[in-house]
């Protein structure tokens, strides 16, 4: 899958979870987004051509780096996790 399409079928998903998600799963796809769109972002201003797997692994790197420095409590990292792992598997 083109790294193009990827990234609009994960906006397409965020988008729908306003629709679907609980209070708590909103807020993960939101801090996650977050985190996705920066990457894309970064990835868009330097002109890197990244793969789906190279964005991926740069969303890993900054979700850690976050859960290390303590931005969320354990259910809001559990909720984070299980919506990455959804968005993960549109590719």
């Amino acid at each position: 899958m083109l790294l193009v399409e990827y990234v609009e079928k994960a906006q397409q998903f965020f988008d729908d979870l306003v629709d679907r998600a609980s209070d708590d799963e909103l807020f993960a796809g939101g801090y996650l987004r977050g985190h996705f769109d920066l990457a894309v972002g970064y990835a868009q201003v330097e002109e890197t051509d990244l793969t789906v797997e190279e964005l991926n692994a740069q969303v890993e790197s900054s979700l850690v780096k976050a859960y290390r420095n303590g931005e969320l409590n354990d259910d809001d990292k559990a909720h984070v996790v299980t919506i990455w792992e959804q968005v993960q598997n549109l590719k």
